[in-house]
């Protein structure tokens, strides 16, 4: 088990038929004399661990048996266990959209979300979204109730990362209630305030597989030339700046790459601040987990992210900052990339967001 989700060795996109092809073939195998048979029965089926090679040929060992073996195989106790499994994942396939969702106490109407959907495939999934795409795996345990989902992001702004969660699955209609990453498994459908989960509504429009879902390719760690620091080096004293900018605030605009956040998801997102962390979350999706340090003693005063989480973590984002009044905004460059020198947005400038204290 990992993080209450059966750890299983089965290859992408399982499909059942297939693992009983497998049986057949390995009991064809045994009764053909092949060693190696013998010793997958040996190391797999309890009944048969005291046996040398010749024992279990004259065993009779039947299908269910070699079943039994390949279901241990593959992580699960029981072919019973590992078909209920397969199963499960072939009934979450295809084509979702959100009715609503409800995000620490914020629901989130349909009208928001329409632009959203989720893909999945096997134990594969892409989640669209404005603000981004996620690739990743899905794992399930279907033992427990609620039922347990683990999803592993693999590509994405939250990839490295994973999300623990329950789910319930009735015809077309989907609930999903989820922790934030970094936030514990969920033991009810709700999203209370301060609660780090999320608790998605989603009704089936395909149950076609999609295509196009791989479930994201690992990335490999961050190449030489991405700025690495001591963490150290952020342990900063606090400052009236960093004071002024400590609590909740608001996005007024993002623009990402120089493509523009939709205004109906701004009010779904939140940059929260205390001491010299801060956390930037749209839709549920953390975007920006990071320790700051500041120079105010540059124009545009210096502001420097060291990503704390996921794929980036140890990795430095620059950037500037201004006030506009009571509000601030900042223009943060990629990871590894120069310091923006203005406020002007273009496709491969970084974010520049805008904020208002709530």
């Amino acid at each position: 088990m990992h993080g209450g989700t059966v750890d299983t060795k089965l290859p992408a996109r399982p499909n059942l038929d297939h693992l009983r092809s497998q049986a057949k073939t390995l009991l064809e195998h045994l009764k053909s004399g092949e060693r190696s048979a013998a010793q997958a029965f040996i190391d797999y089926l309890p009944k048969a661990q005291k046996m040398n090679a010749a024992g279990v040929r004259r065993a009779g060992f039947r299908l269910a048996d070699a079943q039994s073996v390949i279901a241990r195989q593959n992580g699960f106790a029981s072919w019973p266990a590992l078909s209920r499994h397969v199963e499960q994942l072939r009934a979450l396939e295809g084509e979702w959209h959100f009715d609503n969702q409800h995000l620490d106490g914020i629901v989130m109407p349909a009208k928001a979300l329409a632009r959203s959907r989720l893909l999945i495939d096997g134990d594969r999934f892409r989640m669209e979204s404005p603000e981004a795409a996620y690739d990743g795996v899905l794992a399930l345990d279907v033992n427990v109730t609620p039922r347990h989902i683990t999803i592993d992001f693999v590509e994405g702004p939250e990839a490295g990362n994973q999300s623990y969660g329950i789910y319930e699955l009735t015809g077309d209609r989907l609930m999903l209630c989820l922790g934030l990453a970094g936030s514990s498994r969920p033991t009810e459908f709700v999203a209370r305030k301060g609660s780090g989960h999320v608790l998605q509504h989603l009704r089936r429009s395909s149950a076609h597989r999609p295509s196009n879902v791989t479930g994201g390719t690992p990335q490999p760690g961050v190449s030489a030339p991405v700025e690495r620091e001591d963490p150290s080096g952020f342990e900063v004293a606090m400052t009236p700046l960093l004071r002024r900018l400590e609590g909740e605030w608001t996005p007024v605009a993002l623009v990402m790459d120089g493509k523009p956040m939709p205004d109906e998801w701004l009010s779904f997102g939140s940059r929260q601040a205390a001491g010299n962390e801060v956390k930037v979350v749209f839709g549920g999706q953390v975007m920006v987990h990071a320790k700051v340090r500041i120079d105010e003693n540059v124009t545009p005063v210096a502001i420097d992210y060291l990503n704390v989480s996921g794929r980036q973590a140890g990795t430095v984002n620059r950037g500037i900052m201004e006030w506009i009044g009571d509000e601030v905004r900042f223009h943060m460059a990629g990871a590894g990339r120069p310091r923006p020198t203005d406020f002007t947005p273009s496709p491969g400038s970084g974010t520049l967001s805008r904020w208002r204290k709530s």
